[in-house]
């Protein structure tokens, strides 16, 4: 059972809810092995926490729980060096929202859809929203409609379960994001369990996020996954069943991904080569730098490029190909 109206979700809950959740939501789809740390941040606790090194279960569970927590929780003194290693800065909720407003202004064609922007809050709508038919679009192409957050954090673009600045806890009616928005659509306009189903699983596959660090990408991945059973109990008054936080948490863990969103590859992998030059006389190695990293290309660095799926068609692409068009 998902604990109530906690911010920090603690792994060692994931963990005895089904071991499967956190392994599910600690792979990196691009490797094939787990999403790596990507920050010093948590070296003091020995070598298997450094910046290369793979996130375990073990190095995050049991004595360990707790040691990955939001940004609210952590340290002033981590918050600083996160600001200064990787320019992090988490955006207040309203904000969120209001940018989140003005790509539904786009969408819908007009103002206030979801909410009522005042200072520094916001207050919302409770009427269903309406898709008129004129407009041609409907429910459904909303929530297949693509939304993506760039260097995400722990994605308050995508989910409101709190506030990243405050570490406030926001009720499930009052959320922002563009994922709690397709819920509340899909909340709205089924009425079975399937039914919900079928649409939240469409939902999930259209949000997408990444970022650097690995603990971000968890968070994030595991703010996905309770946002949904959060919208499932809000609309049914009941928990969703372990098998099916297992099946979202395998599609968040395809659109939620670890990546230098610079270079398009997985954080640091990009390397210096030694290439051996021998012929009857001598044997030279030559090092051989990464050329998208030394010409500022990035469709030619050697690192490891990241994919991610077509949810439509079920192939794995390259984002990167996403980005410039090509592929393989």
């Amino acid at each position: 059972m998902l604990p109530e109206k906690n911010i920090d979700i603690k792994e060692n809950d994931l963990l005895k809810i089904d071991r499967s959740l956190l392994e599910i939501l600690l792979k990196d789809k691009t490797t094939g092995k787990n999403i790596i740390w990507a920050t010093d941040n948590y070296s003091k606790y020995g070598e298997l926490y450094t910046s290369e090194k793979e996130i375990k279960i073990e190095l995050i569970t049991s004595r360990h729980g707790g040691i990955i927590k939001p940004r609210i929780e952590k340290s002033k003194t981590e918050q600083q060096q996160r600001i200064r290693q990787k320019a992090e800065v988490f955006t207040p909720s309203w904000i969120c929202n209001i940018q989140n407003n003005l790509v539904d202004e786009e969408w819908f064609g007009k103002k206030c859809i979801f909410n009522v922007e005042k200072k520094n809050e916001w207050a919302a709508l409770k009427d269903k929203i309406d898709f008129p038919e004129k407009e041609n679009k409907s429910w459904q192409d909303y929530i297949l409609s693509k939304r993506l957050e760039m260097s995400c954090g722990e994605a308050p673009y995508i989910t409101s379960r709190y506030d990243a600045v405050t570490g406030q806890y926001i009720e499930v009616p009052n959320r922002i994001g563009f994922f709690d928005r397709k819920l509340r659509i899909v909340n709205e306009n089924t009425k079975t369990h399937e039914d919900w189903l079928k649409w939240a699983y469409a939902a999930v596959q259209n949000v997408y996020g990444f970022d650097w660090q690995g603990d971000n990408v968890l968070i994030a991945r595991e703010n996905l996954l309770f946002t949904i059973a959060e919208h499932y109990e809000a609309k049914f008054n009941e928990k969703l069943e372990t098998q099916d936080l297992v099946g979202f948490a395998k599609v968040i863990v395809w659109n939620i991904w670890q990546m230098d969103g610079i270079k398009y590859v997985i954080p640091n992998s990009c390397c210096t080569k030694e290439i051996i030059d021998e012929d009857l006389f001598e044997r030279r190695i030559i090092a051989k730098p990464c050329v998208g990293c030394t010409k500022g290309d990035n469709r030619k660095h050697n690192g490891i490029y990241c994919i991610i799926k077509d949810w439509e068609t079920h192939r794995n692409i390259r984002f990167v190909d996403m980005v410039f068009g090509g592929g393989k």
